[in-house]
């Protein structure tokens, strides 16, 4: 694909009699480094000048639907990125199909070069951006995937349903050694000199527990293959330990490339292939949302569009316990805190909170799925609408409907010592049972808003209905 690219700019470039090269205009979107940049290295190899224009849209359709702590690390990321290339990234405002045209235009551009997106809104806005630009190309080159959604098929081409097929077959596609590119790949052309008028870039003011931008990335991933990659596959179900990578925020936002981490990875080690793995449901679930798009918000599985779910005054009640970590359940009530104050949820407490919403709760998944967009940094569309259809059973590759967690009993497996719900329930810090198994309930902690036991058995009861 690099050579027809190639062939495609050459052709446009030898259309223009009025110059003998154009500079070229660099979309930055979900990519926001300049290591291991596909679309970069192909904007610099696509023609006999280096000359690039670096810009990024701030689009106010995301601004109003990203929460704060998602829009405090993308102004971060930018900022960071803004310094990497000396000033000389132009952040603008409004709609992409408006501004980037304009911009092309102004510098008069062989070519756009973007890194393909495959989410709903993404495509669309894409097509409505290649509409207006005309005769200028709007070139993707790279993904932020290790594999990138489409890529791999059932032999008869159909998209896979099931994760482990699609893992085989995964593997099997593999991917490319990281890009050649870096500060110095392009003449980076000051937008200064354009008279375009620059927008401030996001600073909503909120509090991060990870650092934004490209060096913090390398910089968090070589800690953690150090110091944490070895004990991965054991550690990284365990909230009360460092045991995960913590690397989420930065694969959403791309100032990291999945490819930079797996050339880091010795494929012979057990943490290594965990790790892997977890990369391959990453891609996974964005090739089912690329496929699926009505995924987004809908039951992938409309088999379960009958589900009934509570609504109502007392549903909104519970719901609001649920956010504001007040349900009763300690691991429930530690996670929920942990999300609202720091922005971050660890996996495995993502799973049980999630479990507790749909199925002792009752209520859509979809409630859940965007109060977790709202407070998590790392808010991905794929990776949160389906990780909440897999606990709610109407995914693809889902739980089973029965698989209904215990709350309790999942808190005394992955936090044995009680230490994570000490951490973040101040009441229960003191007790001698945390979990609230055998020991008394303080008197400054909430009682259980529901009956766990009965509860799952009106779960089964509304599966089995339909």
């Amino acid at each position: 694909m690099g050579r027809v690219r190639h062939v495609l700019v050459r052709a446009h470039l030898a259309a223009q009699p009025r110059y003998a090269v154009m500079p070229a205009l660099l979309w930055f979107r979900r990519d926001l480094r300049l290591g291991d940049h596909p679309a970069l290295a192909e904007a610099v190899g696509a023609t006999d000048d280096k000359d690039v224009l670096a810009c990024f849209v701030l689009d106010p359709r995301l601004e109003k639907t990203s929460g704060p702590r998602r829009m405090q690390f993308l102004g971060d990321a930018l900022r960071q990125l803004d310094n990497d290339l000396d000033g000389r990234l132009l952040v603008v405002r409004g709609r992409p199909e408006q501004r980037i045209p304009l911009l092309a235009k102004q510098i008069d551009a062989s070519a756009v070069y973007v890194s393909e997106d495959f989410a709903p809104f993404g495509k669309r806005r894409d097509e409505r951006v290649r509409a207006e630009l005309g005769a200028v190309p709007l070139i993707s080159a790279g993904s932020p995937y290790l594999v990138s959604p489409g890529r791999v098929a059932k032999p008869d081409g159909e998209p896979y349903r099931v994760f482990t097929p699609f893992l085989r077959a995964w593997r099997e596609a593999g991917w490319r050694k990281p890009a050649k590119s870096g500060a110095k790949s392009a003449d980076w052309i000051d937008p200064a000199r354009l008279g375009v008028k620059a927008c401030e870039i996001p600073d909503p003011g909120a509090t991060l527990h990870v650092e934004a931008g490209e060096a913090a990335a390398l910089k968090q991933w070589k800690a953690f293959v150090h110091n944490g990659l070895d004990n991965y596959s054991t550690d990284r179900n365990r909230p009360d330990l460092e045991g995960t990578s913590r690397m989420s925020a930065h694969l959403k936002f791309g100032t990291i490339h999945p490819r930079t981490m797996v050339a880091d990875l010795n494929p012979r080690t057990e943490g290594a292939q965990t790790y892997l793995r977890e990369l391959a449901f990453r891609d996974f679930y964005a090739d089912v949302l690329h496929h699926w798009p009505h995924s987004a918000w809908r039951n992938w599985n409309s088999g379960f569009d009958g589900i009934e779910t509570d609504t109502g005054a007392a549903a909104e009640r519970r719901y609001e316990s649920w956010k504001a970590g007040q349900t009763g359940f300690p691991i429930v009530d530690a996670g929920m805190r942990q999300l609202r104050e720091t922005g971050f949820l660890h996996n495995r407490v993502r799973m049980i909170v999630a479990s507790f919403l749909v199925k002792d709760l009752h209520l859509p998944w979809q409630w859940g799925a965007q109060w977790f967009l709202d407070q998590l940094t790392d808010g991905d569309m794929a990776n949160n609408q389906h990780g909440w259809q897999w606990c709610a059973g109407c995914g693809t590759d889902a739980a089973p409907y029965f698989r209904v967690f215990n709350p309790t009993t999942q808190g005394e497996k992955f936090d044995p010592s009680g230490e994570y719900i000490r951490r973040w329930v101040p009441e229960l810090a003191a007790t001698d049972d945390p979990h609230l198994r055998k020991g008394e309930r303080p008197p400054q902690y909430p009682e259980p808003i529901v009956d766990h036991g009965a509860e799952r058995a009106e779960a089964l009861r509304r599966y089995h209905s339909l």
